[in-house]
């Protein structure tokens, strides 16, 4: 114990405080440092490895189950999948207006994985950093939530989806149609001909923010949660370094009250946004699916 206590208070005092113990628990593992805004050679190994890790787990977990299943009376753990693939089902049927085998799988898919990502935000914030310290690994951010490359990674992938359905459904010629003939329509040719770059404009503007906001919004929450924790963990750092006064102890009894309010509501945000990302993707890709 006195070792854990040495190893979080040099981490924030050698980093300069909270906001070096913040600065450090915010940085990823990665190759190399990015360059400019966008930069495609640099890899984020930790949010790599605990999303492959997370889908493993969930792929396993639903594969034992579906390999289990009994049709007499069901286990705990059955009843829980059952009850999670039928939540997702019914908000598919009730959403999704088209014919598709792949997205009530998509959406169980993206729901489950993304509750994955977001629970652990939970894991206490300086548990799996410490372990990945003893093993010579400086940085490591466990929450693939908290990494914008991981939330734009699959907002782009719902988009390729929503492309690839609406020329399924529509051809590419209804599909430019969309974008050129609505909102604004005339009443002659001409007319209408003249409003086309407008109507382009304006549908393009639409149509590209859709995966921008499924990630940043995704993102954000997550983002905006975790730095709760972080801010948290640093007010238990300081009573940590006070423990022979008074304050040290106030600001520890303070740390886990909050913490534990905290982390109450944030089990509802985590549920909220992996299930926000799932319904949304289900209503682009109904929408993408509708002719009219």
């Amino acid at each position: 114990m006195t070792g854990l206590i040495t190893r979080l208070t040099a981490a924030a005092e050698g980093g300069g405080g909270a906001t070096g113990y913040i600065l450090h628990h915010e940085t990823n593992l990665s190759n190399r440092g990015a360059h400019g805004i966008v930069d495609f050679s640099v890899i984020n190994y930790d949010t790599v490895f605990f999303s492959i890790f997370l889908a493993v787990v969930f792929l396993v977990l639903f594969g034992l189950v579906a390999w289990r299943a009994t049709a007499s009376v069901p286990g705990p753990v059955q009843n829980f999948v059952e009850s999670i693939v039928s939540f997702v089902d019914n908000q598919v049927r009730d959403t999704f207006h088209g014919a598709s085998r792949l997205v009530a799988p998509l959406a169980l898919t993206i729901f489950c994985w993304i509750f994955l990502f977001n629970f652990m935000d939970l894991v206490p914030v300086d548990l799996l950093p410490l372990v990945a310290r003893g093993v010579g690994l400086e940085h490591l951010k466990v929450v693939p939530s908290t990494d914008l490359n991981a939330t734009f990674a699959m907002s782009l992938t719902v988009f390729i989806l929503i492309i690839y359905y609406s020329l399924r459904m529509k051809g590419p010629i209804g599909f430019i149609a969309e974008l050129t003939l609505n909102p604004f329509r005339a009443k002659n040719v001409f007319a209408q001909a003249l409003l086309v770059p407008v109507n382009f404009i304006l549908e393009s503007v639409t149509f590209l923010a859709r995966p921008i906001s499924l990630s940043l919004r995704l993102y954000g929450n997550l983002y905006a949660g975790e730095m709760v924790f972080l801010l948290l963990a640093a007010l238990s750092l300081q009573g940590i370094s006070q423990l022979s006064h008074f304050s040290g102890w106030f600001f520890i009894v303070m740390q886990f009250l909050l913490a534990l309010a905290w982390t109450i509501f944030h089990l509802l945000v985590i549920t909220l946004q992996a299930f926000i990302f799932m319904v949304l993707t289900i209503v682009y890709l109904s929408m993408a699916s509708e002719h009219h």
